[in-house]
């Protein structure tokens, strides 16, 4: 069975040579077509430099949907607010020669949050500098842009076939899972899938019909642009969905870390060209995304994702921690230790097991040459702390199902302690014998009896 592994790897290894340069493994039919990449034109990175972002408070009373708006901006699912907080941007606006582009309300924060645009002669800093200081303002920020944390694994590389005992299983690819085997998710998953535990993915789109994403996706909504864009552009979403939920003993695929979660996707993230792992997000997308994420009942938000400091998602993710929201985010591939979404208090961080160490403290887990989910129906490897990221996504889903109470503080401290090995990884499976104190020793769980098996 092995040397059918190997072989196997082997095969997809080769196979990603081909079409679409990213070599997307199809489960049947034809590969999915490449759809036009995002605009990323001077005329439009001109624009989001004279976006800026006004926070002003918001007591709710009758509220209407926001107007038309330019690139990205249009057919938002949200609101602009009371009738007293719109009267109170127009005059900001007048005051300061803005243009409102958008507006929608944070009811987490009680706020009104305007998307303006500058005039073209006016200096933003020192416009942001005059609105900080106007007792109306409650914040006014920059739009800041952000970017995912996965890249395809070299189509040379060789990936060999894991220890994972395939007999437990019907998925044909378990064996090429070696970031599944290396947390042992295989052991771990004798005593949890993570059922009853809604994760929420703040990333680019998820392919809900991927079939081994099948009824696992509750729920999709989109900050970005028209649901007219296919789908099959939302490839990094789709990668961080499989690796945390994709369906066991389907017959189809790979294993999800914990298999019985329920994904709640939200889309805040546009690639940066059509088959990208790569992608673009930003201030504006993300507050959207993450106050719908908070309003949405998830228990787990996985942020694979990153960049510059930023005071209105801090606000954001403080409010989710402080409402019991376990908020999961990557360490950027440089090991930085400042930035969105780690440097919130209460942010679980996370580096990819082949990275150098943080200053900060941060778990480890697998982020090289993990095999997921694409989007059409195929499968890939990709590399990164957005895959690190979402095995500990999944690894905490099971740990709440176990003890729904558990804190961040407490999450943080049994998978830090269960790493092992040189890579310092966590283990799923040892940390759950923490939690629940079996005896059983986590290579032995495989052969007992007694414990059940997720998708059994």
């Amino acid at each position: 069975m092995r040397d059918d592994h190997r072989r196997l790897a082997q095969w997809l290894v080769q196979c990603r040579l081909g079409v679409l340069a990213c070599g997307l493994i199809a489960l049947a039919g034809a590969g999915a077509s490449a759809a036009p990449p995002a605009d990323t034109t001077g005329q439009s990175a001109a624009q989001d430099a004279r976006m800026i972002v006004v926070a002003i408070p918001d007591k709710p009373d009758l509220a209407i949907a926001a107007g038309a708006t330019p690139r990205g901006y249009s057919g938002l699912p949200d609101y602009s607010g009371s009738a007293r907080s719109q009267a109170a941007a127009k005059r900001l606006a007048m005051d300061y020669s803005l243009r409102e582009v958008s507006a929608w309300t944070i009811d987490a924060l009680h706020v009104r949050c305007m998307l303006y645009e500058l005039p073209a002669d006016v200096d933003r800093d020192a416009a942001l500098e005059q609105l900080r200081a106007d007792k109306r303002v409650d914040l006014a920020q920059a739009l800041q842009e952000f970017q995912t944390y996965a890249t395809p694994s070299p189509a040379t590389a060789v990936v060999p076939a894991t220890s994972v005992d395939p007999a437990g299983y019907n998925d044909p690819y378990v064996g090429l899972q070696q970031g599944f085997s290396s947390i042992d998710a295989a052991a771990a998953q004798r005593w949890a899938s993570g059922a009853r535990i809604e994760v929420a993915v703040i990333d680019t789109g998820v392919d809900a019909a991927h079939p081994d994403l099948a009824g696992r996706v509750a729920s999709q909504r989109d900050f970005v642009t028209t649901p007219t864009e296919a789908p099959e552009r939302d490839r990094h979403g789709t990668e961080v969905a499989g690796v945390i939920a994709a369906v066991a003993n389907n017959g189809v695929g790979i294993v999800g870390i914990a298999p019985g979660t329920r994904l709640r996707s939200f889309r805040a993230c546009w690639p940066v060209a059509a088959g990208s792992s790569a992608a673009r997000c930003n201030t504006f997308t993300l507050a959207q995304a993450i106050g719908a994420a908070i309003s949405s009942g998830a228990r787990v938000m996985n942020l694979s994702l990153g960049g510059p400091s930023d005071p209105l998602l801090e606000q954001l993710v403080a409010k989710a921690i402080e409402r019991g929201i376990i908020v999961i985010g990557a360490v950027p591939p440089d090991s930085g230790t400042t930035g969105f979404p780690i440097d919130v208090d209460g942010v679980i961080a996370v580096r990819s097991s082949d990275a150098p160490a943080s200053l900060r403290p941060s778990l480890a887990a697998p982020g090289r040459d993990i095999l997921t989910l694409e989007p059409g129906g195929h499968y890939d490897y990709a590399s990164g702390s957005s895959l690190a990221t979402a095995h500990v996504t999944g690894t905490v889903a099971l740990l709440l199902e176990l003890d729904p109470r558990l804190a961040p503080a407490s999450l943080f401290a049994l998978l830090s302690d269960s790493s092992r090995g040189e890579d310092s990884s966590i283990d799923a499976c040892a940390a759950i014998r923490t939690l629940t104190r079996k005896g059983v020793a986590c290579n032995e769980v495989i052969a007992s009896r007694g414990l059940r098996h997720a998708g059994h």
